[in-house]
């Protein structure tokens, strides 16, 4: 089942076990059972502190518990095989079930532990999502550290009748209880924040007491890291509040033009930046969501954040970099059919769709790669561009249209998203010069059509927003608010690339450190101090 490479790699891991652990599995005679055991028996025979038996009752086969041989009540089940992106999970979840302590903040597993009630979590995932090993071994260290969590986490493809039967359209897909609890992905702080009613409080109490920063950084992409390290490294006391550490990142998969790296994904990248973050004397603060920009009305004083929680963060200069999220049509249908055949990430919900027929919305380079890798996996694709040509690298155009199963429209505007008993079931389709409309039945829409700033929060605070939205910097990253920057995809800046992102962000880095050298301390400061 197992690679010679994969074996080695799971052995050295599995010499980190402190105490035994169980592996019980439910099996049936199919294929998949066969495998199950297979690699349930491999995994045994790496280390004596590891044990499978294949006598388990689930009515899900093949499935498979992990848990502490010492306390059988603290448990994690698989239905189907972790392989794929999940293997890292699941070599988590045998080294968390034996002993060895998990990388997570201690106050975020003192919260788990601490947790009243009983919650049962269902989560389906497929192996080609990025974004689900983060919900699966979130949910896996809960169940593996407070006995009335339980986790069952469920590969669709090998369960696709439960798919089909609670219409599953988009992954990471989590339940609470047998009741929809939430599609997408969330790190453990978030579901802690969903279900623990006092984590928002306790939240920002922990922040208002923080002392004001030299440097803040709102937004926690590329951009925001960047500025970070900079000024870190120039010795200011820095700070980054990010509503999700990584930002876009985490809906990237291949990344193939970051100079000196000729191939990453998203989510790797954005856990390098972490951890090059994490190298300096950086606060930084996850899941901070901020609400409102107080600018300091004197030169050198105190500009205030407040955050969706209730907090408040001072700081004498303030980098914002919060990035920008993915544009939505905006035609009557897309609402309504989320996560229920209208999708915005090919790589996590395209495994869904296998074998039926679906639309591309967008023609640029993330719509056409879409299109391509959806075409492997789908019956059929249409790819929908209102310009009367495709906008992608010509090397990605060439690669669709040697596609079989590829229909390319160009000069199509969609009107409508339609769909029956709660699914999508087609789209009309305007054609652009002759004004003729046409209906073309189908049972998912993915929406590739570029990016909104995400600057909502800046309306009303005197900074000045391009007509796009977008934040208004000169050569350096200055806005037109003494000691204020603005860096990356929230910036009018051309050209929204990661490498951009990551240049933009150290000159604003950069030109916040020119800006503290040369102005003193606003009297509210001098006060304080």
């Amino acid at each position: 089942m197992l690679d010679a490479n994969l074996i080695q790699q799971l052995k050295t891991f599995l010499a980190n076990l402190r105490e035994p652990v169980e592996l019980v599995a439910s099996l049936g005679d199919d294929a998949k059972s066969r495998q199950t055991r297979e690699l349930l028996e491999e995994i045994a025979a790496l280390h004596d502190l590891v044990s499978a038996s294949f006598d388990g009752t689930d009515d899900r086969k093949p499935s498979f518990v992990i848990r502490r041989a010492n306390d059988a009540e603290k448990w994690v089940r698989f239905a189907g095989l972790p392989m794929g992106h999940e293997f890292t999970s699941l070599v988590l979840a045998l080294l968390w079930a034996g002993g060895h302590p998990p990388k997570v903040d201690a106050d975020l597993l003192e919260q788990v532990r601490g947790l009243e009630g009983d919650f049962n979590f269902e989560m389906y995932f497929s192996l080609s999502c990025h974004n689900c090993p983060d919900v699966v071994q979130a949910l896996t260290l809960m169940a593996l550290e407070n006995s009335r969590i339980t986790a069952t986490l469920i590969e669709g493809g090998t369960y696709q009748d439960e798919v089909d039967a609670r219409e599953v359209m988009a992954v990471p897909a989590t339940f609470l209880n047998g009741e929809p609890f939430y599609n997408g992905k969330m790190e453990l702080a978030e579901i802690l924040a969903k279900i623990d009613t006092g984590a928002d409080a306790k939240a920002a109490e922990k922040l208002a007491a923080k002392e004001p920063f030299e440097v803040l950084i709102v937004g926690g992409g590329p951009a925001g890291a960047a500025s970070a390290i900079y000024t870190a490294r120039k010795g200011f006391r820095t700070g980054i509040a990010a509503e999700r550490f990584g930002g876009q990142l985490h809906d990237t998969l291949g990344i193939e033009n970051l100079p000196g790296t000729s191939y990453t994904e998203g989510p790797k990248l954005a856990g390098e930046l972490e951890r090059h973050v994490g190298e300096y004397d950086i606060d930084l603060m996850n899941l901070a969501k901020a609400v409102k920009l107080v600018p300091s009305k004197d030169e050198g004083g105190l500009h205030t954040v407040e955050l969706g929680n209730g907090a408040s963060l001072k700081a004498r200069s303030i980098i914002l970099a919060t990035g920008a999220r993915w544009r939505n049509l905006g035609v009557p249908g897309e609402a309504e059919h989320r996560n229920k055949g209208v999708a915005y990430c090919p790589h996590c919900d395209g495994p869904l769709f296998k074998g039926k027929r679906i639309a591309v919305i967008g023609g640029g380079n993330s719509g056409v790669e879409a299109a391509i890798d959806l075409a492997k996996i789908v019956g059929h694709v249409t790819l929908i561009e209102y310009d009367d040509k495709l906008r992608a690298d010509e090397v990605l155009q060439k690669k669709l249209r040697s596609l079989a199963n590829v229909e390319i429209v160009t000069g199509g505007q969609t009107t409508e998203i339609t769909g029956k008993d709660g699914k999508v079931d087609g789209l009309v389709l305007k054609d652009r010069k002759s004004g003729e409309e046409r209906r073309i039945n189908l049972e998912g829409v993915f929406v590739q059509i570029g990016l909104v700033p995400n600057t909502e929060w800046l309306q009303d605070c005197g900074l000045e927003l391009s007509r796009f939205g977008e934040i208004v910097t000169d050569e350096e990253g200055r806005t037109n608010l003494p000691g204020i920057f603005g860096a990356g995809d929230v910036t009018e800046v051309p050209y929204k690339q990661i490498v951009v992102a990551m240049g933009e962000g150290s000159k604003a880095g950069l030109s916040a450190f020119d800006y503290l050298i040369r102005t003193e301390p606003g009297e509210d400061i001098a006060q304080a101090a």
